[in-house]
C-alpha cells in the first residue's frame, strides 16, 4: 500500500547557506521526521497564491500546518498587543486558504502551535495575544503537562496526561465555530482543539515533532490512508 502524502507548510525567511544569502522556504527537519515516523511521505508547501490552495490540497492525503510567527491580530479583529510579534502575512493568507480547502474537502488536518491558532481563527475564533509560562528561554522549548478530555479524538489517541514540549506565548481565547477543546494545561489554557463531528481535524498548541511520541503523527497518517 502506498504511503499517504502529507503536505507540511513552511516558513518564508531570509537564510544563509553555503555562499548564498537570500529568501528561502524553511522547515525544521523534525517535521518531516515526525511525519515519516507516523508512516507518511512529506511534501513541503511554501507560501503560494491563496487561490491555488484547493488544487494543492486535492493532491494531498493529509495536511500539517506547522508552527511559526504570531497570527496577525487583524485576522481575528483585534488590535496588536505590544508583545505580539511582526506579522507573516504571506503565511497567514496561504495557510488560512489551505485550512479552508482541507475543511471543505474533508482532508485530514493537524495544526501545530501556530497551526492550531490559525485553525481557530479560520473558524471565527480569537486568540489571547500573550501569556506566560508556556515556553523556555529564547530558542529553548519549555515543557508542561497536558491533560486530555475523555471522549475526544485527542483523548483517544493520547488517553493519559503527558508532558509536552512547548514554545508559545499566545493561545486560543474564544473557540471557533464547531470546535471543542480536547486538552488543557494545568493553568486552564486550551491545548488542543477539534471539531465536534466526524472529520479528522486536530490542533495542538505544543510541538509534538520536538518530542518522542509518534501517536499524533500515526493518527494523522492513518486518517490520510483511510
Amino acid at each position: 500500500m502506498a504511503k499517504p502524502l502529507i503536505g507540511v507548510t513552511t516558513y518564508l525567511e531570509r537564510a544563509r547557506w553555503g555562499v548564498w544569502d537570500m529568501p528561502a522556504a524553511l522547515l525544521a527537519a523534525r517535521y518531516p521526521r515526525f511525519v515519516r515516523e507516523g508512516g507518511g511521505l512529506v511534501a513541503m508547501l511554501p507560501p503560494d497564491a491563496p487561490e491555488e490552495a484547493a488544487a494543492v490540497v486535492a493532491r494531498l492525503d493529509g495536511l500539517l500546518v506547522a508552527g511559526g510567527a504570531d497570527v496577525e491580530p487583524a485576522r481575528y479583529g483585534a488590535v496588536p498587543d505590544p508583545r505580539t510579534g511582526p506579522p507573516a502575512r504571506e503565511r497567514d493568507a496561504w495557510e488560512l486558504a489551505l485550512i479552508g480547502a482541507a475543511l471543505d474537502a474533508g482532508t485530514p488536518l493537524l495544526g501545530v502551535c501556530r497551526g492550531m491558532q490559525l485553525l481557530n481563527v479560520a473558524l471565527g475564533g480569537t486568540l489571547t495575544q500573550h501569556l506566560d509560562g508556556h515556553m523556555g528561554e529564547v530558542g529553548v522549548m519549555g515543557r508542561h503537562v497536558v491533560k486530555p478530555v475523555p471522549g475526544t479524538r485527542y483523548g483517544a489517541l493520547v488517553p493519559e496526561a503527558a508532558e509536552v514540549p512547548a514554545y508559545h506565548h499566545q493561545a486560543v481565547d474564544r473557540l471557533g465555530a464547531g470546535l471543542v477543546a480536547s486538552a488543557y494545561a494545568e493553568d486552564g489554557t486550551v491545548e488542543a482543539v477539534e471539531p465536534d463531528g466526524p472529520a479528522w481535524v486536530l490542533g495542538v498548541q505544543w510541538h509534538p515533532e520536538m518530542g518522542g511520541d509518534p501517536r499524533l503523527a500515526r493518527g494523522l497518517v492513518a486518517a490520510a490512508r483511510g
